[in-house]
């Protein structure tokens, strides 16, 4: 098996979780940003956000980071797998809340920061056939549709062009289903994060470092254990996502889910105990990371 994923690489919501925090791999971090941004990014460091992981079944649905670049901007990184009706307002609670919890009481407007919101959706979010969508906040004059400028004090003393440098901006990655030939730097990040691939052609920042750092095959095997537990729950709710949506079903969602979850999950544990005890893994190990008792390993 080992010989299968020597040039496969992390998925990146897994990377966030558990490599990216680490200084020597913000490169990979700086060349999304970078990339996304149109501007050299480079991370100083990752500040403490609330991440909000209530429970299990929010593990591995969620993930956030929050960086602060070399300029003193925040910018936080949002992945998302599971189908949030109201996400559009959870993004916007998540900039509200950096800007106020980043400024000192008594310091003046002039400090506060600016704010850079990520999101990586793997679900469909609103309605919209680009892959990726940029808000940003303008004034434009209802009568003679223009938009309203910073005078030239303001631009100086604010180091900004624009009003809407003053704002927080939004990014939307749309990645799922992105299985196209990549023919930019963005649609090369998009590829990745979608698939979990990085094409030995891609050239886009933080990529080559990606392909570098994140090897598949740099795990344990328990790391590669709960790695692939990972995996599973990610197919099982994405399959519950779109059965529900076929049905469209509100009623009974909750308890749809948990039964389906729990039904997949233990489906999904045998196949991977399965492939750990083909790898040689110890029982004990295979047990802990899957959730099986000893006797169902050793029956396999």
């Amino acid at each position: 098996m080992n010989s299968n994923h020597k040039n496969q690489v992390i998925r990146f919501d897994w990377a966030m979780k558990r490599l990216l925090r680490n200084k020597a791999n913000f490169s990979v971090l700086e060349g999304l940003l970078t990339t996304l941004l149109g501007e050299k990014i480079i991370i100083q460091r990752l500040l403490e956000s609330e991440s909000n992981q209530e429970d299990e079944y929010d593990k591995y649905n969620r993930v956030d980071m929050l960086a602060e670049d070399s300029k003193g901007e925040l910018v936080l990184i949002e992945v998302q797998n599971n189908n949030e009706y109201a996400y559009f307002q959870r993004m916007l609670f998540g900039t509200s809340k950096l800007v106020t919890e980043y400024i000192n009481r008594g310091e003046s407007y002039d400090k506060v920061r600016k704010v850079y919101s990520v999101n990586i959706v793997y679900f469909s979010l609103g309605h919209g056939a680009d892959f990726v969508y940029h808000g940003k906040t303008e004034f434009r004059g209802i009568h003679t549709n223009d938009i309203l400028e910073l005078t030239p004090f303001q631009k100086q003393t604010f180091k900004v062009d624009t009003v809407s440098q003053l704002y927080p901006e939004y990014y939307i990655l749309k990645v799922n289903g992105f299985n196209q030939v990549a023919k930019s730097p963005l649609e090369e990040w998009i590829y990745y994060l979608n698939t979990g691939e990085i094409p030995s052609t891609a050239t886009a920042p933080g990529l080559e470092e990606a392909r570098e750092r994140l090897k598949l095959d740099s795990m344990t095997k328990s790391e590669l254990a709960a790695y692939y537990r990972h995996l599973d729950n990610i197919v099982i709710l994405r399959d519950n996502i779109n059965t529900e949506r076929e049905e469209g079903r509100a009623e009974g969602l909750e308890e749809g889910l948990l039964k389906g979850k729990e039904e997949g999950l233990k489906e999904a544990n045998l196949n991977n105990a399965r492939n750990l005890k083909k790898l040689g893994v110890a029982i004990d190990v295979i047990a802990q990371a899957t959730g099986l008792s000893h006797e169902e390993v050793e029956k396999l």
